[in-house]
């Protein structure tokens, strides 16, 4: 009975994650510009949370490290339909490379029963938090700005959007999570 178990919930593990990933990609189109600011407004970081919320740390990790691994490749899948290693190491590959630490993370401290008002408060000071840290760190040094400059421009303008699509990954890693059970 054991043997048909195992291949059954590695192939649902590795189905989670390709969907997961492809929620990522998909939802990197579904952005736009602000004026002030070479970062863009992505519904991409509400598919890492969602992906945080229903896989486990060392999944996120794989989902997110095949993510970074296929834009670096070539394939349009940073926010915007943008590729390249220009944009990992450009003014916002900072967000980037900080989604490998910020999601894995969110998703080793979400616990083991699903729950809203836990998953949404990780989210905004684990995800938003590190994720702008990043952000900020490479703005301020490849556009050799001032932090407050980097502020205003990689984080402040941003905030008010993340709250919301990390409230909205909470509500939809939750219902997933107890759909799946």
């Amino acid at each position: 009975m054991k043997e048909t178990k195992q291949p059954l919930k590695q192939t649902r593990d590795l189905t989670k994650m390709a969907l997961c990933l492809a929620f990522c990609c998909v939802t990197a189109y579904i952005s736009f510009p602000l004026p002030f600011t070479p970062g863009m407004v992505t519904a991409l970081t509400l598919a890492l949370g969602v992906t945080a919320f229903v896989l486990t740390p060392k999944q996120t990790l794989m989902v997110v490290g095949a993510y970074v691994l296929l834009g670096a490749a070539g394939v349009p899948v940073f926010v915007g339909g943008t590729a390249g290693l220009g944009k990992l190491f450009g003014p916002t590959g900072g967000y980037i490379w900080a989604w490998l630490i910020a999601f894995p993370l969110l998703s080793a401290l979400k616990g083991d029963t699903p729950d809203f008002k836990r998953y949404a408060l990780l989210d905004i000071f684990i995800g938003i938090t590190v994720t702008d840290l990043g952000g900020i760190l490479q703005m301020v040094q490849v556009m050799d700005i001032t932090w407050y400059q980097g502020f205003i421009m990689a984080v402040l303008p941003y905030i008010p959007g993340d709250v919301l699509k990390c409230l909205l990954a909470a509500f939809l890693g939750v219902k997933i999570n107890r759909s799946m059970r």
